[in-house]
């Protein structure tokens, strides 16, 4: 599978999405207009470990509900995700077995070079 979690309305992502030049058979999903599912969400914890990091500590709404003075657990971090797109780190990036979360520069270079394969 090859899909994309991303926001549409971002400028990084849109960025990221035109540096990876897609095919046809990439989904692209706006966690805006639909986020992330239970199912998937879990998934990709399996994957990498943890929902923490799957969790975005830069959302506005980390520090305005005041949850960076509280002790999240990954039953937190899980909730909030599937309540609030903007907690999503962002973009996740799924291709066939490897996963890329996020914007990092390393992160987006070697999902580049996994598109390129």
């Amino acid at each position: 599978m090859k899909k994309i979690y991303y926001l549409k309305s971002c400028s990084t992502n849109q960025r990221i999405l035109n540096q990876l030049n897609l095919t046809e058979d990439v989904v692209l999903q706006n966690i805006k207009e639909e986020n992330i599912d239970e199912v998937t969400l879990d998934e990709l914890k399996e994957r990498v470990g943890s929902y923490e990091a799957l969790f975005s500590k830069k959302a506005m709404k980390y520090r305005a509900l005041g949850l960076n003075n509280m002790e999240l657990t990954e039953a937190d971090y899980r909730y909030y995700m599937l309540n609030e797109y903007t907690f999503l780190k962002r973009p996740f990036i799924i291709n066939e077995d490897q996963i890329f979360i996020g914007n990092s520069k390393s992160v987006i270079s070697a999902a580049i070079e996994s598109f390129k394969k």
